[in-house]
């Protein structure tokens, strides 16, 4: 069975990251590799497979033979002016589309945008995939607009983008961040990551399916990160609240209307089963891609006590609640199906 990991990430070494971000405390890791820096802020590098040479090697102890390429949140560049934007935008483009290109058989690269300039995100959309040949799109669930408000990236304002995102047919990745400058509450507990992060992403899903978004633009095969763990649960309240107060709900369509939509899909790092199950009951299994989330200790990875990458859907599975058939699935077909338009396995092997 071959096994695609539609959800992971990859540092530059700290020699690669051009001297402007750390000058202008953008982003940076030390020489040491073992912090990464934005700012004041720090996280420690938790696992040598954050840089290329050892996530290959971790990538083949695991049995991983392709790994989706997700932007670093820290470089979606929220706030930060147009130029400075622009210049970092293209550095980690940049860096995936040579990664993709040194490594084809091993990893397809994301690439960024930053929807608060939008002509720049336009403009850069179409080099990212006419030039670097990159196919799949990754997207903040909210960015900051250029009159200070935090914006659902599915607003009315951002149709531009996902135009064009239709029109060469892409694969988007929507993935939360910044909940800490979103949410004025102390930072505790890891709560922004644990609980605000999640609701990030319902709040987009919510937005994305109320707009009807997915039959709007049928091309575009959208991901949600971390399962969408919230929205799954929260679809009965959403329901009610539309058919309850429908004055709210100017121009929208009713939240059930993309349940199991065959262009919606969802990650499977839900860290739990039970959860992966509603995931399953409520979007259906062939809407489920596998999702790791390495290496950051929220993804499944073996510094965390107990854990291992594919562990939720294991546990699923011997639970009863995943066919063998589906987990195949899972690991590859349906993460085919998501990158790329009208397209199954069997029609994929040179790369991917």
């Amino acid at each position: 069975m071959k096994r695609i990991n539609a959800h992971g990430h990859l540092l530059p070494y700290p020699e690669e990251i051009p001297a402007f971000m750390r000058e202008q405390r953008i982003f940076w890791v030390d020489s040491d590799r073992k912090i990464m820096r934005q700012g004041d802020w720090t996280r420690p590098v938790t696992d040598p497979s954050f840089f290329l040479e050892e996530k290959l090697e971790w990538m083949a102890t695991h049995r991983i033979d392709h790994t989706v390429l997700i932007t670093l949140s820290q470089l979606y560049c929220n706030g930060l002016p147009r130029v400075q934007t622009d210049d970092v935008v293209r550095f980690q483009n940049d860096y995936h589309a040579t990664v993709q290109e040194k490594h084809p058989h091993q990893f397809t690269g994301g690439f960024v945008v930053q929807p608060a300039y939008m002509e720049d995100a336009l403009r850069e959309c179409r080099r990212c995939v006419e030039d670097l040949k990159l196919k799949v799109l990754c997207l903040p669930t909210h960015f900051l607009d250029t009159a200070g408000e935090w914006t659902t990236v599915a607003h009315p304002d951002t149709e531009p983008l996902w135009e064009l995102a239709d029109h060469y047919e892409l694969a988007v990745e929507i993935h939360p961040y910044d909940a800490e400058k979103m949410v004025r509450l102390k930072d505790q507990f890891w709560r922004f990551h644990l609980i605000w992060m999640c609701a990030q992403t319902a709040d987009a899903y919510h937005f994305y399916t109320l707009y009807n978004l997915p039959e709007r633009y049928p091309g575009v095969r959208v991901c949600f990160a971390h399962g969408n763990q919230f929205g799954q649960m929260n679809t009965g309240r959403r329901r009610q609240g539309f058919e309850g107060r429908p004055d709210l709900f100017p121009e929208a369509v009713h939240p059930d209307r993309s349940l199991g939509a065959t262009n919606v899909f969802f990650d499977t790092l839900v860290h739990d089963p039970l959860s992966l199950r509603l995931l399953i009951e409520r979007q259906g299994a062939t809407q489920i891609v596998a999702g790791l989330d390495d290496p950051y200790p929220l993804g499944e990875m073996e510094t965390v006590p107990g854990c291992y990458p594919g562990k939720v859907i294991d546990e699923t599975s011997a639970a009863g609640w995943l066919t063998e058939a589906e987990v195949s699935n899972i690991w590859c077909d349906n993460v085919l199906k998501w990158l790329y338009p009208n397209q199954t396995g069997n029609n994929r092997t040179s790369s991917t």
